[in-house]
C-alpha cells in the first residue's frame, strides 16, 4: 500500500483530493487541524504520532521533525544501503507529500498583527517535509499547490503514478515556494531590525500574467508583482481592452509615479515613459484640458492617467483620441459606457489612496541589481533659496513646484517648462541641459512667455538661462551647486529672472 502525508493550511479541495486518493489504494498519514478536517469527512487517517511513535509537542512546534517521517521521504528506492536502514529502523516509505504552510503572508498582511504571531506563523516542519521529498523527487511525489490536485489524479487514474516529468517540475516548484516563503520572512525581521542594505538581498515576486512579449516582440517577458503591492500597476483592475504590454506596463508605471506628486486633480500623459503632458486644475476637466493642451501630438498612442473620477465630459475627449491605456480611481457609468465602445483600449482601475508598501526600487544590470530609495524627497516654498534680484511672485513660485515636481520623473538631462499647473514644454534624455532646454522652449514656443522653468540639476554654465530668456522665461527652479552658479545668477539678474535653489537634484537614467 502506497502512503500519502498531508498536513496543508489551505484546506481548499483537500477532503476531495484524499478521498480520491483512498480509492486508489493509499494510506493517509495526516497532522493537527488536517487530521481533523479529514477525519470528520469519514476519510480514515494515522496521525503523525502513530509513525513517529512520540508525541507532538511544544504546542505542535515539533511534530514531523523525525526520522520516520525524512528517512521515509529521502531514501533512495534503489539504494541497498538505504532500503536496509528503512528495514533496521522499522521505517515505512512515504510516496506523496501534500503539504502547505503556515499562513506567515496572510499574517503579515492582517492588520494589528503582532510580531509574536508572526513568529508562531513561521513553519518549520512543512518547508522540511517538502525539502525532503523534492530532494528525492524520482521516488516521491511532492504538491504544494492545490491547483495541482487534477494533474495528479488523472496521471494516478490513467497510469497509477505520476510521472517523473511531472515529479520534477513540482520539485522545482516546491523550492521557488519555499524560497518564497523564506524571502518574505527574511524581508519581515530585515526590516524589523532595521537593515537597509544587507549583505544578501531576498526578494519575492508572484507573477501577475505571461506577456505577449517584451519591449519588443523577439523578446520574451512576464510581468510579476511584490507579494506586499500597494499603488502599483500591479493591483489595477481591468475593466476593458487587450491584455497589458510590457510597453503599456512601463509607460503605467511612470504615470503612476507622476501622478502621486499631486493632490489637487491632476491628469498625466506619458508616452515611452516620459511625460508628454501635465495639468492639474478645480476639476478633472480642467486638469485633462490642460494635460491635452501641453502637448496634443504626442499624447497619440500614449497613455493617460488621473487622480479623479473620470466624467463623462471627459470621456468624450478622451475618446476622440487613439490612446493605450486610461488608468483612474473610478468612472462613471456613462464615461465608461463612452470608453468601452472602442475594442482595444485598455481601461484600468486603481486605488491611487494605497501607500507604496516598498521603499526600494531596484534596477536590473547585467548579472546584478543596483537598489535605491525611491526618490521621495519633497521641496516646498519654506525650503526655496532664491538667489536673484528679483524674487519670484507667488504665482509663479507655484508654478516652480508644480514644474518641479514633474522634471524629477523626466528622463535626464530634463528641462521642464510650464505655467498655471500646466506644462507647455519638456525637455528629456539630452546628452547637455541646453539641448533639453531648446528642446522644451521650441516646443512652447510663444506660450514660453511669462512662463516658469525647472531642471533636474544644475546649470554648469550659463547659456540655459540666456536662452530661457530668449523665449520670455521669468522664473526658473534649479538645484543649485554648480563651480559656476555665479554665471548663472548674473544672466538672470541681467533679464529680470527670478532663480531659486532647492539644493537637491533629481537625475532619472
Amino acid at each position: 500500500m502506497k502512503r500519502v502525508l498531508i498536513s496543508v493550511s489551505d484546506k481548499t479541495g483537500i477532503v476531495d483530493f484524499t478521498k480520491k486518493l483512498v480509492s486508489l489504494g493509499y494510506e493517509v498519514i495526516s497532522t493537527g487541524g488536517t487530521k481533523k478536517t479529514l477525519d470528520e469527512a469519514g476519510i480514515k487517517t494515522l496521525s503523525i504520532s502513530d509513525i513517529t511513535n512520540f508525541p507532538e509537542i511544544m504546542d505542535g512546534r515539533v511534530k514531523t521533525l523525525h526520522p520516520n517521517v525524512h528517512g521515509a521521504l529521502l531514501c533512495v528506492r534503489d539504494n541497498e544501503e538505504h532500503l536496509k536502514a528503512l528495514e533496521d529502523n522499522k521505517i515505512e516509505m512515504i510516496d506523496m507529500v501534500v503539504v502547505n504552510l503556515y499562513p506567515f503572508k496572510e499574517t503579515l498582511s492582517k492588520v494589528g498583527a503582532t510580531h509574536e504571531e508572526l513568529i508562531e506563523n513561521i513553519d518549520i516542519g512543512g518547508p522540511s517535509m517538502l525539502r525532503s521529498a523534492a530532494k528525492n523527487y524520482k521516488s516521491v511525489t511532492v504538491v504544494v499547490d492545490p491547483k495541482d490536485y487534477e494533474a495528479v489524479m488523472l496521471q494516478l487514474e490513467n497510469s497509477g503514478d505520476t510521472n517523473l516529468e511531472t515529479r520534477e517540475k513540482f520539485a522545482a516548484k516546491v523550492f521557488r515556494h519555499t524560497s518564497a516563503y523564506d524571502s518574505l520572512i527574511a524581508e519581515y525581521l530585515t526590516g524589523k531590525v532595521k537593515e537597509e542594505f544587507p549583505e544578501s538581498m531576498t526578494i519575492t515576486y508572484e507573477k501577475v500574467q505571461d506577456l505577449r512579449y517584451g519591449e519588443n516582440p523577439h523578446q520574451k517577458a512576464g510581468f510579476y508583482k511584490s507579494s506586499f503591492a500597494g499603488y502599483s500597476i500591479g493591483n489595477a483592475k481591468q475593466l476593458h481592452g487587450k491584455e497589458l504590454s510590457y510597453n503599456n506596463i512601463q509607460d503605467a508605471n511612470a504615470a503612476l509615479e507622476i501622478l502621486k506628486e499631486f493632490k489637487d486633480s491632476t491628469v498625466v500623459a506619458v508616452k515611452h515613459m516620459n511625460p508628454c503632458g501635465v495639468g492639474s486644475g478645480k476639476n478633472i476637466e480642467e486638469a485633462w484640458n490642460r494635460a491635452y493642451e501641453a502637448d496634443k501630438t504626442s499624447i497619440f498612442g500614449g497613455i493617460v492617467a488621473a487622480n479623479d473620477v473620470i466624467t463623462t465630459e471627459v470621456a468624450e475627449k478622451l475618446s476622440q483620441l487613439f490612446l493605450e491605456i486610461i488608468i483612474a480611481p473610478a468612472y462613471e457609468k456613462e464615461a465608461l459606457e463612452i470608453l468601452t465602445k472602442k475594442k482595444n483600449i485598455r481601461i484600468m482601475e486603481l486605488n491611487l489612496n494605497s501607500s507604496i508598501l516598498n521603499k526600494k526600487k531596484i534596477t536590473s544590470v547585467m548579472d546584478g541589481a543596483l537598489i535605491q530609495e525611491f526618490d521621495e524627497l519633497k521641496v516646498s516654498s519654506d525650503t526655496l533659496v532664491c538667489v536673484t534680484e528679483r524674487k519670484p511672485t507667488e504665482d509663479e513660485i507655484e508654478d516652480l513646484l508644480f514644474n518641479w515636481n514633474v522634471v524629477k520623473h523626466v528622463k535626464s538631462n530634463a528641462i521642464v517648462i510650464g505655467k498655471n499647473n500646466q506644462t507647455i514644454g519638456i525637455g528629456a534624455g539630452q546628452m547637455n541641459r541646453v539641448g533639453a532646454a531648446k528642446i522644451a522652449l521650441e516646443q512652447g514656443k510663444e506660450k514660453c512667455t511669462g512662463a516658469v522653468l525647472a531642471s533636474d540639476a544644475f546649470f554648469p554654465m550659463a547659456d540655459t538661462v540666456e536662452l530661457a530668456a530668449q523665449y520670455g522665461v521669468k522664473a526658473i527652479i534649479q538645484p543649485g551647486g554648480s563651480i559656476k552658479d555665479a554665471l548663472s545668477i548674473e544672466e538672470c539678474n541681467k533679464h529680470g529672472i527670478a532663480m531659486v535653489f532647492t539644493g537637491v537634484r533629481h537625475f532619472k537614467h
